[in-house]
């Protein structure tokens, strides 16, 4: 999330934030480990080149700020007091894409395009640890005015034991083992489009990864065979290009598909659609030119798809195979992210479509689906099996934490308090890394309810 000052914050949370803390890196380990934290948020972010950036881990009690806390890319709010800073070398940071936490490694990855590479973070120790290179890194527009985001890299990074899985911005996907020091040449795929390999997902058992081109037009996905738990070398292999009815995604207007999740109870991926064609019927997905330009006013969808049985182009939604493009309502999502019970929670915004202004959840096995009106516009969705939470990253610059499952609670039944979240920022400004506790604020909403649960 992109705050006033310039600083785009994370948010994870831990159950018990409050107790006296010795080592603070090794504390924060054990929470990410118990609360299964594995991916961070991260809304992406092209800054002007004068800009850097600073990553900011989150830690508890009242910390004093050292002399490293201080200077450009310092907390200049009253929600956060900055712990310690851990200076990242190279290139100031004026564009970056999708992060991930490995708990069991205890590693933070950064697609670092100002230096052509994933920043690695030891989260035990806080501390900058490696940078694996070997990427296109920021590539311009034609007037050199602008980041070229759809041909910059890296992009998308997931990982699964000693693998890590990068997107670039040249149509490649880069596999790495991070278990060999000095890291080998990395295995690289090319997946056949002409821009950046972005949003990706791992099955449980990281045997098959899926990864998406969605600056192409029209875009497409890919299936790759991926390594699993196997020794080295890598030998991913890519399985099947996939592509949407043009039916349901028309070629020649931009439209996209953008972040997969893996639910592993009907073991299939599903992917969020920003835009389909006739959702509703008769609806302007920018086929109708006028001046002004006519608002979108598409609704979008989620494919669904089945890796045991890919098809090369996947159209409507069929319930007998469950595979397809499911059409959404009053929801045009950038992110997928799977909670309890095989709800999957989606992103909508009304940057894709203005009429959006509510956050969807759907059952994977039913298809039934509830809106949440007062949450739109999220970029990055994620579902923490911790603290059975889902946490959106939303338009108006806040975050909301909304409680699916069983989770404690006090005696009269009130939510867990508020000050047991915690912050991951990243902070522009300073080529470092902040460790600071977050203090109760009402720029944070936190909502509880009942388990979703299939209906009957």
């Amino acid at each position: 999330m992109l705050t006033a000052a310039g600083r785009l914050v994370l948010f994870y949370r831990g159950d018990n934030l409050t107790h006296p803390i010795g080592n603070t890196g090794k504390w924060r380990e054990d929470r990410l480990r118990q609360h299964s934290i594995s991916r961070a948020l991260l809304t992406k972010y092209s800054g002007p080149a004068a800009l850097s950036a600073a990553l900011s881990f989150a830690t508890t009690g009242a910390a004093l700020a050292a002399a490293s806390c201080q200077g450009p890319g310092a907390p200049t709010t009253t929600q956060t007091e900055c712990e310690t800073a851990i200076l990242i070398p190279g290139n100031p940071l004026q564009s970056f894409d999708i992060s991930w936490v490995d708990a069991d490694r205890a590693e933070y990855y950064l697609a670092d395009r100002a230096n052509k590479g994933i920043d690695i973070i030891d989260t035990e120790h806080d501390t900058f640890k490696r940078r694996i290179g070997g990427f296109v890194g920021i590539v311009f527009n034609e007037t050199m005015t602008a980041i070229d985001n759809n041909h910059s890299g890296p992009d998308g990074v997931v990982t699964h034991g000693r693998w890590l899985y990068a997107g670039d911005g040249d149509s490649t996907l880069k596999v790495f083992d991070l278990n060999t020091i000095p890291t080998p040449a990395p295995q690289i795929l090319n997946t056949g489009g002409t821009t950046r390999v972005d949003e990706m997902a791992l099955t449980t058992d990281g045997k098959l990864l899926i990864v998406a081109n969605n600056a192409e037009d029209p875009p497409f996905a890919t299936l790759f065979k991926a390594n699993g738990d196997a020794s080295p070398p890598s030998n991913v292999t890519k399985i099947i290009k996939i592509t949407v009815d043009p039916a349901i995604i028309p070629a020649g207007f931009g439209l996209s598909i953008e972040q997969p999740a893996w639910e592993p109870k009907t073991q299939r991926f599903y992917t969020s659609i920003p835009i389909i064609a006739n959702n509703p019927t008769g609806c302007n997905y920018g086929q109708i030119v006028t001046t002004p330009p006519t608002p979108i006013t598409c609704d979008g969808g989620l494919l669904v798809t089945d890796p045991l049985h890919p098809a090369a182009v996947e159209g409507a939604f069929d319930p007998a195979t469950n595979t397809g493009v499911v059409p959404l309502h009053a929801c045009g999502p950038n992110r997928a992210t799977v909670g309890p019970h095989q709800n999957l929670l989606l992103g909508c915004t009304p940057g894709n479509n203005p009429s959006n202004t509510t956050t969807l959840v759907i059952n994977a096995e039913t298809k039934n689906y509830a809106n949440i009106g007062g949450i739109t516009g999220s970029d990055e969705v994620w579902f923490n099996a911790g603290d059975k939470r889902y946490y959106t990253g939303y338009q108006t610059g806040r975050l909301e934490a909304r409680q699916r499952g069983r989770a404690r609670r006090d005696r009269r039944n009130k939510c867990p308090d508020r000050n047991h979240t915690a912050i991951l920022r990243l902070a522009f400004g300073g080529s470092r890394l902040q460790a600071e506790p977050y203090l109760r604020s009402a720029s944070v909403q936190q909502y509880c309810a009942s388990p979703w649960r299939p209906q009957p």
